[in-house]
């Protein structure tokens, strides 16, 4: 009986994982159906496969291809991350280990930025930034991430340190070891899943961005690929939707890689972090 139950919710699952994965596999075979039949049918495979859109697409618009976007998506993206990830490790260390004055208090008003939309402080954030002379860069990402804005990403390194002994600092600290050596050779390395976990959310976020980076970068040659796929199809007025289906395929690739990639650090950050209270 066990057995049987077993087999019945395998199937089910498989089903439910087919019926959220359906649209995904159309998108892969649409990018290979002719232009016409691509809204024609919710059918998955082609009536005759079109071996060239990908290449036609990547070719993008004038003199911007893909490959420029792709660039200055990884330009914008990578040290995003990087500066996040560190950035948010040193205020979630000082948060979870340290004592200091109006603790409580800064660590609610951190906590109350979560529950600020996002369209309270658009305009205020873009007159900042146009004072500061940062519009048409990256700035406006860079500077945010090194300041460790992302309260979220905090809290949940926060959650993983108070889940760490303290004893090992202790120990650390009788081998004549430092706060910053403490933070670098116990607490980091045993902080991986979280930081994984943080990683792949702002790799993935930074990666889709689309209303910001279309506020702040206006130059075609600075577009991430997000802004490229929007500018193809406002500037054709018959739109190939083969080939955007096809550059649409190749954009979401990297979050698949990285995601695939890092699913079990990602898997034991949430789950570890999620314990904590």
């Amino acid at each position: 009986m066990t057995r049987q139950n077993n087999l019945w919710t395998l199937i089910l699952l498989s089903l439910f994982g087919l019926l959220f994965i359906y649209p995904l596999l159309w998108l892969v075979f649409a990018s290979f159906k002719p232009n016409q039949e691509v809204f024609s049918t919710v059918g998955l495979l082609p009536s005759t496969f079109v071996w060239d859109s990908y290449s036609k697409g990547w070719t993008g618009i004038g003199k911007n291809s893909f490959s420029t976007f792709f660039t200055n998506t990884f330009i914008m993206v990578v040290p995003v991350v990087i500066l996040t990830a560190v950035s948010s490790t040193i205020v979630a260390y000082g948060f979870a280990r340290f004592k200091f004055p109006l603790k409580k208090l800064l660590f609610g008003l951190m906590m109350s930025t979560l529950m600020l939309p996002d369209a309270v402080i658009m305009i205020p954030r873009y007159i900042l930034f146009k004072n500061f002379g940062w519009l048409n860069t990256y700035l406006p990402f860079y500077v945010p991430a090194l300041l460790a804005v992302h309260a979220f990403f905090v809290y949940l390194l926060i959650q993983f340190f108070r889940g760490i002994p303290r004893d090992l600092d202790e120990a650390a600290f009788i081998d004549g070891c430092g706060s910053f050596r403490i933070l670098t050779r116990v607490l980091v390395p045993l902080a991986k899943p979280a930081l994984f976990s943080v990683c792949i959310f702002q790799f993935i976020w930074t990666w889709n961005e689309f209303f910001n980076a279309l506020i702040y970068i206006n130059s075609v040659s600075k577009f991430t690929v997000a802004l490229g796929l929007r500018m193809v199809l406002d500037n054709e007025g018959a739109v190939h939707w083969n080939q955007v289906m096809a550059m649409s395929v190749v954009t979401i690739l990297p979050c698949v890689i990285v995601f695939f990639i890092a699913q079990k650090h990602f898997v034991d950050g949430i789950s570890t972090t999620g314990l904590k209270g």
